[in-house]
């Protein structure tokens, strides 16, 4: 019996050899390798329901975001030196912000962090959702009686992506109840009670931002890249492309200038321009970290050369560019540096 199974093997042996192993490991074998398959796959025909059903249900689970950042540069690649650390520094989870009588919160958590603490607060105060939309970031709460007032309001939270990766913002209108009411009003009827409604959410969010769950609904619903990113025309300049209105992105940009180590020496707001000068104490480790990022090979620093921002819209109103360029022209002003004084800028807007 020993002998029959070792002629067996050998028989086996010989068969393998005789065949070659392309009949088990090649594309027409057994096992053969199928890491490439998906190269030739082909999209399929959407399901078509039947009348009346709703198509919410197939939606895909796993959504592939769009790229926000769309710059790719031209010609030779070049690894880019890191942003110094000063971009984009702030430690606080939720931020109050105000321009004009506009406030809202801005969190350093995203959008799908942000929609179940707004349920969790709202199921805290006692306050009933009346409607809830995840994928729009609108959660709108029943009437409710406020001490001291004489009319019933009820309060609309909204959330959306911030300017920045990883945050939100929060808005809070109030309304109150006059006669027959059917929608929402432009702005808040009562902005206190809109205002100390933002403040009591804000705290709320902050303490319990370290045990934020996820809402994967809202996470999908609200778009997760952020408002800026950097991109590159056809005809080879670098711009920042900000999803804000002009006087937010006014006022945005000449606080991210200051944080980003510049000085601003004039603006003209009619024309969205800044005149700034990059301050020598950003840089005074010439060894350090700054020094690194302003050291190269065709690159002076800029301590006393005068730089121009503009600020622009596009027709849309709400989409502006912004770009970077010497006051004087007749100065050489390489790519890269734009490239480097734009990320700088980037990571400080809000």
């Amino acid at each position: 019996m020993q002998v029959n199974r070792v002629k067996a093997i050998l028989v086996g042996g010989l068969l393998l050899s005789t065949i070659g192993c392309g009949a088990i490991l090649g594309d027409q074998g057994v096992f053969r390798d199928s890491s490439q398959d998906y190269k030739k796959a082909v999209e399929t025909p959407s399901v078509i329901l039947p009348a009346g059903t709703e198509s919410v249900p197939l939606r895909d689970i796993y959504v592939i975001p769009e790229i926000d950042d769309k710059f790719l540069s031209q010609g030779d690649f070049e690894v880019p030196k890191p942003v110094p650390l000063s971009a984009g520094n702030g430690t606080e989870v939720v931020r109050l912000q105000k321009l004009g009588d506009d406030s809202w919160a801005l969190i350093s958590l995203a959008p799908g962090q942000v929609w179940p603490q707004v349920r969790n607060f709202m199921a805290a105060s006692g306050m009933q959702i009346v409607r809830a939309d995840a994928r729009a970031g609108v959660m709108e709460s029943n009437w409710l009686t406020v001490e001291g007032q004489p009319l019933a309001s009820r309060f609309q939270f909204r959330m959306e992506q911030g300017v920045q990766r990883e945050t939100s913002e929060l808005h809070v209108l109030q309304m109150q109840q006059t006669g027959t009411v059917t929608a929402w009003p432009a702005k808040s009827d009562d902005p206190d009670q809109a205002s100390e409604m933002l403040r009591a959410i804000a705290q709320f969010l902050a303490d319990s931002a370290d045990s934020a769950p996820v809402s994967m609904i809202a996470e999908q619903g609200i778009a997760a890249s952020g408002k800026i990113s950097m991109q590159e025309a056809p005809n080879g300049y670098t711009f920042l492309r900000l999803e804000l209105p002009f006087n937010r992105a006014w006022a945005s940009l000449g606080r991210a200038l200051e944080k980003s180590s510049f000085e601003i020496t004039d603006r003209d707001r009619s024309n969205g321009t800044y005149y700034i000068r990059f301050l020598e104490g950003g840089a005074e480790d010439e060894d350090g970290w700054w020094g690194d990022f302003w050291d190269s090979a065709d690159d002076e620093t800029l301590f006393d050369e005068v730089l121009v921002v503009f600020l622009k819209a596009l027709p849309t109103g709400t989409t502006m560019t912004i770009t970077i360029q010497p006051q004087d022209v007749s100065v050489p002003f390489g790519k890269r540096k734009a490239q480097e004084l734009l990320s700088l800028i980037k990571g400080n807007i809000n």
